[in-house]
């Protein structure tokens, strides 16, 4: 089967808006492959951490996104995916505060989101792919058949993360996570490589009012009855 031929599911939307959570149970249901594109630069962080390579050295950096072999590895019940880099577990160390500011700051080099472009085409493959991010439907794969654009009011994604804090044993504010989620949707909003939008040809789903189960049924019925 050719790439055109593969079938694709994309869901972007905002921070919080629980595309993560979404899309692997989607994938989960359709029998698809996952792909979170936000991850694949905390992997390119840390495997530069790892091969001790500076922010600056592009050359390098370009090389190790041809060369790193990234994997989703397949989930359970509680919806976790695990991601391997040649093979070995990375998903802990991917959480660290390190990790997210290399993140970031490979994110704003284009030479470097066109190399992990690439990368990311090559997980269309049978049967089909969801893929979840900022851009997914916009620039990654703009000629996908199913374009799903997930939001949720700035409150109610604050009330989530005040949630996710408090399994964690943190204590937050409200008012604090709103101000920072909202300054947040206006820096992927405004920002010059790929900023966050949605794709004209794109579903809007707002999840506000809706549970993860309802969100999955809705796009799968969206995906399935066409």
């Amino acid at each position: 089967m050719t790439g055109e031929a593969v079938p694709v599911v994309t869901i972007d939307g905002p921070a919080g808006s629980g595309k993560g959570t979404i899309a692997v149970k989607l994938a989960g249901l359709l029998g698809y492959h996952y792909l979170g594109s936000g991850t694949l630069y905390r992997v390119l962080a840390l495997y530069s951490l790892q091969h001790q390579v500076k922010e600056d050295d592009l050359q390098a950096i370009l090389g190790m996104c041809e060369g790193m072999h990234i994997r989703f590895s397949p989930w359970g019940d509680d919806g976790e995916v695990r991601v391997l880099l040649d093979s070995q577990d990375i998903s802990d160390q991917l959480r660290t505060e390190e990790c997210a500011k290399g993140a970031s700051s490979l994110a704003t080099c284009p030479q470097v989101r066109q190399a992990l472009l690439k990368k990311q085409h090559g997980f269309r493959v049978t049967p089909g792919l969801v893929a979840e991010g900022r851009d997914m439907g916009t620039v990654v794969f703009p000629d996908a058949r199913h374009k799903i654009y997930l939001t949720a009011s700035a409150r109610e994604r604050a009330f989530r993360r005040q949630k996710q804090l408090k399994k964690q044993g943190i204590s937050a504010s409200l008012v604090n996570l709103l101000t920072e989620i909202e300054a947040r949707d206006a820096r992927d909003k405004q920002r010059d490589i790929s900023p966050l939008r949605q794709a004209a040809d794109a579903v809007r789903v707002d999840s506000t009012d809706l549970s993860i189960a309802q969100v999955v049924q809705h796009i799968a019925a969206l995906v399935q009855n066409e």
